[in-house]
């Protein structure tokens, strides 16, 4: 399989910026259309919103849709797994990785929860769910960021929604 390749230019990330916001902007005119139902994106709109924004600011090589464990390749070759919340509970995971990077967005602006080694969140994870995956809350992913260790350097801010 061959890796996408994105470039990146102002006028992309203008589109990107535009395209989310609206996305955004539907859920909450639908949540406010249905009092009380919540319309919020998850699954794969939400990985692959993260894999996107992670790619432009870590500038990392996004790996084919749907490969198992990781999602992108740092400039050195680091396999890397990206997780995005909008919430403020936790991300799960089914299997170990090398390096993970998890965002959250919070009203129009992305933040870095956690980058670091995946060992380090894997063994920190709870038991196994129905699901077959594993979570692990914000509040120990942002004490595990605090730990000494390799972190992926950021070569771009986050895009701001606003």
């Amino acid at each position: 399989m061959t890796e996408p390749n994105f470039e990146w230019s102002e006028q992309r990330l203008a589109n990107i910026r535009a395209l989310i916001r609206g996305l955004y902007r539907v859920v909450s005119e639908l949540e406010k259309e249905f009092e009380g139902r919540k319309f919020t994106p998850d699954g794969h709109l939400v990985g692959s919103i993260g894999e996107v924004v992670a790619a432009y600011a870590f500038g990392l090589k996004l790996l084919p849709a749907s490969n198992e464990i990781h999602d992108a390749k740092a400039a050195d070759g680091t396999l890397v797994q990206i997780k995005l919340t909008g919430g403020t509970k936790g991300v799960s995971l089914y299997s170990e990785p090398i390096h993970l990077l998890v965002l959250q967005l919070s009203g129009s602006a992305f933040r870095a929860i956690y980058n670091g080694s995946g060992i380090s969140v894997w063994q920190n994870c709870g038991a196994v769910q129905k699901n077959g995956q594993r979570a692990v809350s914000l509040s120990v992913l942002r004490q595990l960021n605090d730990k000494p260790g390799r972190k992926l350097t950021q070569v771009r801010e986050f895009p701001s929604l606003d």
